[in-house]
């Protein structure tokens, strides 16, 4: 993800968006396993790219606005107010909520209940110089 257009509200928001559906999806396959044994752990890299430039967050900041911004859709969808459609075709199903019952602050840890880990780390692909051995450190450990 683009760690610089994270500084503005719409980058911040269509992100957290995505990694919300994403870690929702995640989680509803370690809860719906039909079996006992769930199935295997899945490790997410969210590769914060651009820090050569000047107006991207470091990674500990992007971090904790991802966070941030999940906990508000949380709270957001939890209102209803961006489920309207859904409920609109009749889903009365009961919603599942990402993290630890939909309250409080979201953590990625919070995952790990759900055998899903999340790692931010931070780096460039292109500039002067392309910083990406995190990546591929973190990339090699989880083959």
């Amino acid at each position: 993800m683009d760690a610089a257009a994270l500084s503005s509200a719409s980058g911040l928001t269509e992100t957290a968006i995505y990694l919300h559906d994403l870690l929702l999806a995640l989680q509803t396959r370690h809860t719906s396993a039909k079996t006992s044994k769930g199935p295997s752990s899945i490790s997410v890299l969210i590769a914060a790219n651009k820090l050569d430039l000047f107006t991207a967050l470091p990674t500990q900041l992007v971090k904790k606005k991802l966070q941030d911004e999940i906990t508000n859709i949380r709270a957001t969808r939890a209102k209803g107010l961006l489920d309207s459609a859904a409920d609109a075709e009749g889903d009365d199903e009961e919603r599942e909520w990402l993290g630890e019952g939909g309250e409080g602050s979201f953590e990625f840890r919070q995952m790990e209940e759900s055998e899903v880990e999340v790692t931010v780390l931070g780096g460039n692909v292109t500039g002067d110089e392309a910083h990406v051995d995190e990546w591929w450190s973190w990339i090699a450990r989880h083959m």
